[in-house]
This record gives structure tokens, C-alpha cells and sequence, in this order.
């Protein structure tokens, strides 16, 4: 075999091998949407024309953290329409934690003023409770107005600050995110 036939059959295997990669991250980026729960009732209420893009699996260490799933009316990710990130946790974490490692993450990908940092932690705080795995917290996009919280399918909260919304879904969802994978799978792509 001539060192061009050699050559020219290793390309051939490797591009096979990344083209079989790229199915097989796909494939399991749908098996994700397919098994993705409908929204609860109330959130489908207030988000009639959304439907599921994406989901994704969090972990740290290897240890389930929270399955995302992210709803909205077209694909890709614009905080100036409404959507829906919603969050099934696998383990129990407080309520507390979850706002402080929020704002950790804001304030990385540099959204806000350390004030507005400190009301927004304030307002996760008060409206973040602990949760037990099973739970499911909901987030809402309002655009120009803040973001809406239920824990469950229950109303638990809101912020109304138009400039907390990008910063809070843009943990997950801003280019800049510490996770650029889930935000790839919570986006379908």
C-alpha cells in the first residue's frame, strides 16, 4: 500500500470517528429532550406557546447534581423572550447555597453592579428553598420585567429587576457560562 492510499484510509477512519462522535452527542442530547416531564400545569399556563429545546444532565465529581431542561417558542437563546429553565434536582442542597453559587456565577460572567449582586442575593435567599432530590424549581423569563420562580409547579417568588433575569438564566445559557456543555445540550445544538 502506497504512503497517499495509507494516509488517505486514516483520514477516512478518523473523520468516520468524528462523525460517529457527533451522533453519538446527539443521540444523547434527544434521549434527553424525550425524556424531559411536561411543565407543570401553572408554568404551562403562563408559557402557552413554548416547548422543550433541550435538557442536560449537571454533575460535579460524577454525582448527579440536577437534570435542566430548557423551554421555549424558538430555538437558540434571547433573554428579550420569554422561556422557561427548569431545574430536577437529584440531591438535596439548601436553599441558601443555591442564591450564594448564583451570585458566584453572575458575578463571573460579570453581569451587575456588586450592589445589584448583593439585592439579588438577598431576593434568591428569601425565595430559593432547600430542596430534596425529586424537587423541581422553574424558572420563568419575564422579559422587561424580572423572572418568576415555582418549586414544583407552586409559585415561590419573583424578582422584579429587568436586569436580573439575563444574569440569573445566563448561568446556563450565556455564552460565557462556566459549562459551555450543558448550555450546548440545554440549547439542542
Amino acid at each position: 500500500m502506497s504512503g497517499n492510499t495509507r494516509s488517505s484510509a486514516r483520514d477516512f477512519a478518523r473523520a468516520g470517528a468524528i462523525a460517529l462522535i457527533a451522533l453519538a452527542a446527539g443521540a444523547v442530547a434527544a434521549s434527553d429532550a424525550r425524556k424531559a416531564p411536561s411543565l407543570p400545569p401553572t408554568v404551562a399556563a403562563a408559557l402557552p406557546q413554548v416547548k422543550m429545546v433541550g435538557g442536560a444532565e449537571m454533575s460535579f465529581l460524577g454525582l448527579s447534581i440536577y437534570e435542566g431542561f430548557y423551554w421555549s417558542p424558538a430555538r437558540g437563546y434571547s433573554s428579550s423572550r420569554p422561556f422557561a429553565l427548569d431545574l430536577h434536582y437529584r440531591r438535596s442542597l439548601k436553599g441558601a447555597a443555591l442564591a450564594e453559587r448564583s451570585v458566584d456565577e453572575i458575578a463571573k460572567l460579570g453581569y451587575g453592579t456588586a450592589e445589584q449582586r448583593v439585592r439579588w442575593g438577598a431576593a434568591m435567599k428569601r425565595i430559593f428553598p432547600n430542596v430534596v432530590e425529586g424537587d423541581r424549581i422553574t424558572g420563568l423569563n419575564v422579559p422587561g420585567i424580572g423572572a418568576q420562580f415555582f418549586l414544583n409547579g407552586a409559585p415561590i417568588g419573583e424578582v422584579e429587576d429587568p436586569d436580573f433575569a439575563p444574569a440569573f438564566f445566563g448561568i446556563w445559557l450565556d455564552p460565557g457560562t462556566s459549562r459551555p456543555d450543558f448550555r450546548k445540550r440545554l440549547l439542542g445544538e
